[in-house]
C-alpha cells in the first residue's frame, strides 16, 4: 500500500493547530459549524485509514498465507505485519474511547431530565450549588432549562435574564450536536483534542452573543458571564456548558468589544483542508480496493 492510505492519521493536525486561531475571531457561530463538521470529516477519514491497515493483517489468514509463498505467484506485500497490528490496537481504542464518552453524555443527561416535571420546559431545582444548564430533550422528554436556587440568589434580575437567555440559545441552535461530534471526533483521534475544545469554546461565545442580543446589552451580559463564572468557581462544583475561569476571561472580554464581524475568509482553509482529506481517501480506498482484488481472485 503507497504511503497515501497513512495520510489521513496526520491531516488532522494543521487543524488542530489551527482551531485555537480561528476560534479567536469573528462571529462563532460559523467557525463552530466549520470546525466541528472539518473535524468529523478528519475522524472518520482517519479510523478509515487505520480500518484499511488493520484489515490487511487478513493476508495472513490460513488459505491467504498459503498464497503468499506460492512460487508461481507474485502478490505485493501489503504492510508490514506491526503495522497493521499497531492500527488494530488504535482503531479498538478509539472505539473505546469513543463508547466511553458517548455513555457519559447519555447518563448525564438521563440524569438531568429526571430531575423535575418532564413536561416541563423550565426547572428550577433546590440545590444551593451554582448551575444553568440547557438539557437537550428526547422522544420522552421536553427539551428544557434547568437552573438551580443557588446561582439564582447570587445574580440579579439583569443578568438571570442573560443567563435564561444564553441557555435557550444554546437549545435553539442544538450546540450540543456540535459538541457530541467535536468529541466524537476527537475521542476516536486525539489528535483533534484542540478542534473539540475551539468548538466547546465557541458555541459558548455563540450563547453570549445571542444573549447580549436578546437583552439588547453586552456590557451587562458580559457582568453576568463573569458572576456565573466566579460563583461555579467558588463553589468548587463541576462546571457547566462551559462557565468555568478558564474560558470565562476571554468570553467576557468578547463581550466588551463590538459585535463581531463574520470573517468567513478564516473559514477557507478548514473547508480546504477537509475538501483535501475526502479527495485523498479516495485515492487510498482505491489503492486499497487494488490490493484486495489482487489477493483475493489470484
Amino acid at each position: 500500500m503507497t504511503v497515501i492510505v497513512y495520510l489521513p492519521l496526520l491531516l488532522a493536525l494543521p487543524l488542530a493547530l489551527a482551531a485555537r486561531r480561528i476560534a479567536a475571531r469573528g462571529a462563532p457561530g460559523p467557525a463552530a459549524w466549520t470546525l466541528a463538521v472539518t473535524a468529523a470529516v478528519a475522524a472518520l477519514s482517519s479510523t478509515w485509514s487505520l480500518a484499511m491497515l488493520a484489515l490487511t493483517m487478513l493476508d495472513d489468514v490460513p488459505p491467504l498465507a498459503a498464497l503468499d509463498n506460492h512460487p508461481s505467484l507474485e502478490l505485493p506485500e501489503p504492510v508490514p505485519g506491526y503495522v497493521a497490528l499497531i492500527a488494530g490496537m488504535l482503531l479498538i481504542g478509539g472505539g473505546v474511547r469513543l463508547a466511553i464518552d458517548m455513555r457519559r453524555r447519555v447518563t448525564t443527561n438521563r440524569r438531568l431530565r429526571s430531575i423535575g416535571d418532564p413536561e416541563q420546559d423550565f426547572v428550577v431545582a433546590d440545590w444551593p450549588t451554582p448551575m444553568a444548564v440547557a438539557v437537550p430533550g428526547n422522544a420522552h422528554a421536553h427539551a428544557r432549562l434547568l437552573v438551580t436556587t443557588g446561582i439564582l440568589r447570587l445574580l440579579s434580575a439583569g443578568e438571570r435574564e442573560v443567563v435564561f437567555a444564553h441557555e435557550r440559545a444554546h437549545l435553539a441552535h442544538r450546540h450540543h450536536r456540535l459538541t457530541t461530534i467535536a468529541a466524537a471526533a476527537a475521542a476516536v483521534n486525539p489528535l483533534l483534542v484542540p478542534v473539540r475544545r475551539a468548538v466547546e469554546f465557541l458555541v459558548e461565545r455563540w450563547a453570549d452573543e445571542a444573549a447580549a442580543a436578546d437583552v439588547g446589552d453586552r456590557g451587562l451580559a458580559a457582568q453576568a458571564v463573569a458572576r456565573a463564572a466566579l460563583a461555579t468557581a467558588g463553589s468548587g462544583s463541576e462546571p457547566r456548558l462551559g462557565i468555568d475561569g478558564g474560558i470565562a476571561v476571554q468570553r467576557v472580554r468578547a463581550l466588551t468589544q463590538p459585535t463581531p464581524a463574520p470573517l468567513l475568509r478564516r473559514l477557507l482553509g478548514p473547508v480546504l483542508l477537509g475538501i483535501a482529506i475526502l479527495s485523498i481517501m479516495g485515492f487510498a480506498t482505491e489503492a486499497f480496493v487494488d490490493l484486495a482484488q489482487v489477493w483475493l481472485y489470484r
